[in-house]
């Protein structure tokens, strides 16, 4: 016997849908779509309607955009001779948040993962690619994820370009600010020393 009605519960299982979305949460979110006024709720299914019918990807870079080329990409100011290689958009927010990097971006829209069935033809490898023919690129940073998959990915993409002249470099590890050296991993910490520099 069902606790609410159907339209309730089908609310609640497309929430719960939602990555990070347990199903008290999934549940607590569409009673507070319930609680809207009705102007409220037409606003947000609106809202969810518009992202899906205009946003794209940017032409050049792959990154989230309602335009063809996004504005990152169109900006003079940026450096057109770097690109950092990202997994996905809500990394080059990430990026971006830190107001130090000012080069280009290249989003891949996942990860070789052989386990997900996941291969190098399903990211927008080809995409980076053809935006080093050119000549206009000097280096590639890779800021895939430090896991197994990132790792893989960083060292496929790696190959692919290093015999066309361009330099790879890939972000370094280490030990994040605040923490202390006694709860790092041995990981984490050889790659902290590997990646020193001088001060």
């Amino acid at each position: 016997m069902r606790s609410f009605p159907a339209a309730v519960e089908r609310l609640t299982e497309q929430f719960n849908k939602l990555p990070g979305v347990g199903f008290k949460s999934a549940q607590r979110m569409a009673f507070h779509v319930l609680g809207m006024n009705d102007a409220q709720a037409e606003a947000f299914a609106q809202a969810i309607l518009d992202a899906k019918h205009t946003v794209k990807c940017c032409e050049k870079c792959q990154n989230l955009t309602d335009m063809e080329v996004c504005s990152i990409c169109s900006d003079p100011g940026r450096d057109q001779n770097v690109i950092c290689v990202v997994t996905e958009p809500r990394d080059v927010a990430a990026m971006e948040r830190a107001r130090e990097y000012k080069g280009l971006y290249h989003v891949l829209h996942g990860v070789i993962s052989p386990i997900n069935h996941v291969g190098p033809d399903d990211i927008r490898v080809k995409e980076l690619l053809g935006r080093l023919s050119d000549g206009t690129v000097t280096e590639i940073i890779m800021a895939t994820n430090p896991d197994t998959e990132g790792e893989a990915t960083a060292m496929y993409i790696s190959r692919l370009i290093r015999p066309l002249g361009v330099k790879v470099t890939r972000l370094a590890y280490g030990i994040p600010v605040g923490s202390q050296l006694e709860y790092a991993d041995e990981v984490t910490l050889m790659r902290a020393l590997e990646g020193r520099r001088e001060i």
